[in-house]
C-alpha cells in the first residue's frame, strides 16, 4: 500500500482530472491509485494525505473517529477573546453547530511560504493569525467558523493531521510516509473510538510548533 503526503499548492483542486482544465493532483503526484483522505479546497493550502488504504482513509476522514486536524488561517481583524471562546465553544453556521474545538491566536508564521498570488493588502484593515484544531469536516468549515465571529478568512493553510505535519516539504513537493508515521496515524485512528463519549481534545504535538516551512507556494469535507 501506498501512503503519501502532499503539500497541495493554492488553485490546486483536491482530484485527479478535472473537465476544466485546472491544476489538479495529477500533475504533482504521478502515483496511480490512490486517494485524498478527506479534502483541501482549491483556495486552501497545505497537509494532503493520499492513499489506497481504504480502512485508514475512512478513519482520518471521519469525524467519529476523532482525528484532529491543526489549521493555520490568516484572518481580517483583530482576534478577541470572546471570539476564541466562541470557537472553541462551537458556533453556528449554515450546515449546523460545530463541534467544541480548539482555537488560539497565532503569532505570523515566519518560515511560512509566501502566497502565489498575494494576499491583498490593505493599510487600514489589520490581519491576524489563528490555530485551530478540529475533527469535523462540513463544506469549508473553518472559513465559515471565522467568518461566524467576524474574522474573515483570508488565507488558511492545513498544518498537520493528527502527530503529522509538512516538514520540509515545499508547496507542489510529496514524499512516502515513513513505516513508523503510517503505524502511529493507525494507533491514533484506531484510539478515538468513535462509541465513546466526547471528551478533551488531544493536545497539539510539540513537533508540530517546532516544523520548519522553507519559503517558495469544490468538493465535500473540504476547509
Amino acid at each position: 500500500m501506498r501512503y503519501i503526503l502532499l503539500n497541495k499548492p493554492y488553485e490546486v483542486l483536491t482530484q485527479f482530472t478535472d473537465e476544466h482544465g485546472r491544476t489538479t493532483l495529477k500533475d504533482f503526484v504521478p502515483v496511480p491509485d490512490v486517494y485524498p483522505v478527506g479534502r483541501l479546497d482549491f483556495d486552501s493550502e497545505g497537509l494532503l494525505l493520499l492513499t489506497d488504504d481504504k480502512q485508514l482513509q475512512h478513519r482520518l476522514s471521519d469525524p467519529k473517529f476523532k482525528v484532529l486536524k491543526t489549521y493555520w488561517a490568516q484572518v481580517e481583524g483583530l482576534v478577541s477573546a470572546v471570539a476564541l471562546e466562541q470557537l472553541r465553544r462551537g458556533v453556528q453556521i449554515k450546515e449546523g453547530l460545530t463541534a467544541p474545538g480548539k482555537a488560539a491566536e497565532l503569532h505570523e508564521p515566519g518560515h511560512l511560504w509566501p502566497r502565489n498570488p498575494p494576499i491583498r493588502y490593505r493599510a487600514s484593515i489589520p490581519t491576524s493569525w489563528l490555530e485551530i484544531q478540529i475533527s469535523q469536516g462540513m463544506n469549508r468549515q473553518v472559513r465559515k467558523m471565522c467568518a461566524a465571529v467576524g474574522l474573515p478568512c483570508l488565507r488558511l493553510v492545513r498544518a498537520a493531521i493528527g502527530p503529522l505535519g509538512l516538514g520540509n516539504l515545499q508547496p507542489g513537493q510529496w514524499r512516502d510516509l515513513t513505516a513508523a508515521e503510517v503505524a502511529e496515524l493507525r494507533q491514533l485512528s484506531t484510539a478515538a473510538r468513535p462509541e465513546k463519549p466526547s471528551g478533551p481534545v488531544r493536545g497539539r504535538n510539540p513537533n508540530i510548533a517546532s516544523a520548519q516551512f522553507p519559503r517558495r507556494g469544490g468538493t465535500r469535507r473540504g476547509h
